[in-house]
């Protein structure tokens, strides 16, 4: 099988938000990751393909990636060019503290999740406007004026709401942006993640798709870049970590996200995270 640490947690998010300005020719995204935040990616240029969860993105300048937490991503980047991007961690509870029961900050994190598609093209109106704010917020952050801190705070709450306006708005369109996938692991993929509480054998997802199971063992790897055990094994322990954190008995938690074997769920968390289940709390 194949080793879930391979799957880092890359960057940590001790504050509300986050905000990078970066270009470089580096390349130092090979690798996939997750964060345990939501994090948007503003292609400003270079070439750079994204992978999430077994689509790939070819990025044009000002797209946006609206990748929430838990999401396994890497970077494709040719470094012949430099690449520029502004990237934004949020954390969810600065999202629940300053959204309202009507508005919902991270309502355009949890549609990307739940379609399967995280790619934003905005129109010209929009993009102009995301722009002025992160023009605001840069010169905000920078700052060390009175209110500057406010002023900052304030810019990064503008941005969720455009952004949430233009996937609303109908934005975020994928019959308009041409990504690579194939639609038989894609709807696997789906499946895994709407499933995880029940049994998965190879056999079985083999046969959703009406393939052998050495092909699509094969497929699944070459278009996701993991195994379809490692997938599982690490979307089991990400969601088991989300109840634990929200309240839920860790034996509960590793039944809920589909382990059969108490000791088996201890000894593959630990690995992954570093820690024991019923530790995670005190972290």
């Amino acid at each position: 099988m194949q080793d879930p640490n391979r799957y880092v947690k890359n960057g940590y998010l001790h504050e509300e938000y986050r905000l990078f300005h970066l270009k470089d020719n580096l390349g130092d995204e090979k690798e996939y990751h997750y964060h345990e935040f939501n994090k948007a990616v503003i292609f400003i240029s270079g070439k750079v393909d994204y992978l999430i969860e077994g689509t790939t993105y070819p990025l044009r300048p000002w797209d946006i990636l609206l990748i929430s937490d838990h999401t396994l991503h890497k970077a494709l980047i040719d470094t012949s060019e430099d690449y520029e991007r502004i990237i934004l961690y949020i954390s969810p509870y600065f999202a629940d503290k300053n959204g309202t029961e009507k508005t919902s900050l991270m309502k355009c994190f949890r549609k990307a999740e739940s379609d399967g598609f995280y790619l934003l093209r905005l129109g010209q109106e929009s993009r102009n406007k995301v722009k002025n704010i992160l023009y605001d917020l840069e010169h905000e952050m920078d700052s060390e004026k009175f209110g500057s801190d406010i002023l900052a705070r304030n810019a990064v709450l503008q941005l969720l709401i455009c952004l949430n306006r233009a996937v609303i708005d109908g934005e975020m369109d994928k019959t308009q942006v041409s990504v690579f996938y194939d639609p038989k692991i894609a709807a696997v993929i789906t499946y895994i993640n709407e499933n995880l509480d029940k049994d998965m054998s190879v056999d079985a997802l083999a046969s959703r798709c009406y393939i052998s199971k050495y092909h699509f063992m094969r497929k699944f790897k070459d278009i996701t870049g993991y195994t379809v055990h490692g997938y599982i094994l690490q979307k089991r322990l990400m969601y088991a970590s989300d109840l634990i954190k929200n309240g839920v008995p860790a034996s509960r938690a590793a039944s809920m996200s589909g382990f059969k074997d108490y000791s088996t769920f201890q000894r593959a968390f630990k690995k992954v995270f570093g820690i024991s289940p019923s530790k995670i709390l005190s972290k």
